[in-house]
């Protein structure tokens, strides 16, 4: 039907440029050059005999339809969670929900906090997640980019927002530890943001996906700074290298997981009951998310030494599994990116997520054996 009517949404999101770096990348494999790709965030480690042994034994003989919120056994597994990382004591009946995953999560959430009509903007972090402009885009909300600076530790504050968009704000986002930069927030900040949805009256969407994989002192929750007004979206796949499982939870302020929770029940996006018996086994478990932390630590402080040795800084990147590298000088993020996929090497330009131009994000992927060839083929690079 070509002259089918479209949805104006799709018009005013950015370009995936994640995709078509896929895309690309899959090309260039297809002609058989050698990549090490550092471009999207989805390890190569194994994800943990026993989830593996979980989901295959819970397998059914007949298929049924999954509940819409999650199973008992799995929210009172990801309460026993947050009770055991952030000490923060939720109800599992009332406080949590699962979601097939984050992005689906993150993608649906503005739809239902839409009803106002003197709140219709979004708040959130430039550089970032794509999905918060687009979930926003497709609610009818106006999305608020707000830059992000290393001066400012790449934290979205308050206050660079400013009071008459605040009174006018849905959903605030923030993402912590950050994508793409790594960034943690102190619980200074969390108490700066939690004041100003207490003020104004929004919700502060915090995006904890990445909460467990750091490298100093264990990040903090929102939710222990506060749980009125706050919705936490927490998700395996990082975690626990589940990206493919389509796992996560939100969690937080009652009355809003209410709302979250009547949504819900209508788009079909349940995960099947056998990938939530491995999501149980998950969060359940807090010695393989240490084990996995510590083969990113080496990864990355491997590149950190790489990189002092030849004049390339990273920024921020304290946490996730990302590096944010500034770009030498004379260079962009879109013509490093080609220059280093010129050696093989699969990096996501900083634009891709934004106002990230001078950057480009490393996603720490391949395995340690692969990572020393790659810097070797980096080093070419710089000669």
């Amino acid at each position: 039907m070509k002259n089918a009517p479209k949805n104006p949404a799709l018009g005013a999101v950015r370009k995936n440029l994640m995709v078509e770096l896929d895309e690309r990348r899959r090309a260039l494999v297809r002609a058989g050059k050698r990549l090490f790709d550092f471009g999207l965030g989805d390890p190569r480690e194994p994800t943990p005999p026993f989830l593996r042994e979980a989901l295959r034994a819970a397998v059914p003989e007949v298929s049924q339809y999954p509940s819409a919120f999650g199973t008992p056994a799995l929210r009172r597994a990801v309460a026993g969670y947050l009770a055991r990382r952030f000490g923060v004591t939720v109800d599992p009946e009332a406080q949590v929900l699962a979601c097939a995953g984050a992005k689906e999560a993150i993608f649906h959430l503005p739809l239902a906090f839409a009803g106002d009509p003197a709140r219709r903007m979004v708040v959130m972090p430039d550089p970032g997640y794509p999905t918060y402009e687009v979930g926003a885009r497709f609610a009818g909300l106006e999305p608020v980019m707000v830059p992000l600076t290393a001066a400012r530790r790449f934290l979205l504050e308050p206050e660079d927002v400013g009071e008459a968009v605040l009174r006018e704000t849905s959903i605030f986002w923030i993402s912590y530890p950050h994508n793409p930069t790594g960034a943690v927030a102190p619980r200074d900040y969390l108490r700066r943001v939690g004041e100003a949805a207490r003020r104004h009256g929004f919700v502060v969407a915090s995006d904890e996906c990445y909460a467990d994989v750091y490298f100093g002192a264990p990040p903090p929750s929102m939710l222990e700074e506060q749980v009125e007004n706050v919705v936490a979206v927490h998700s395996c796949s990082k975690r626990s290298g589940m990206t493919g499982y389509r796992s996560g939870f939100l969690a937080g302020d009652p009355d809003l997981v209410a709302v979250l929770r009547s949504l819900r029940s209508h788009p079909g996006v349940a995960s099947p009951e056998f990938v939530a018996a491995a999501a149980t086994a998950a969060w359940s478990d807090d010695a393989h998310p240490a084990e996995r932390r510590e083969i990113f630590r080496r990864k990355r402080d491997r590149f950190l030494a790489f990189f002092a040795e030849h004049g390339l800084q990273a920024d921020a990147s304290e946490a996730t599994l990302y590096l944010w590298v500034r770009v030498p000088g004379g260079q962009s993020a879109a013509s490093y990116a080609l220059r280093l996929l010129d050696e093989g090497i699969v990096v996501a330009p900083g634009t891709a997520f934004g106002a990230g131009e001078g950057y480009v994000r490393v996603a720490l992927v391949p395995t340690l054996a692969e990572c020393e060839e790659a810097i070797e083929a980096w080093r070419r690079v710089r000669e």
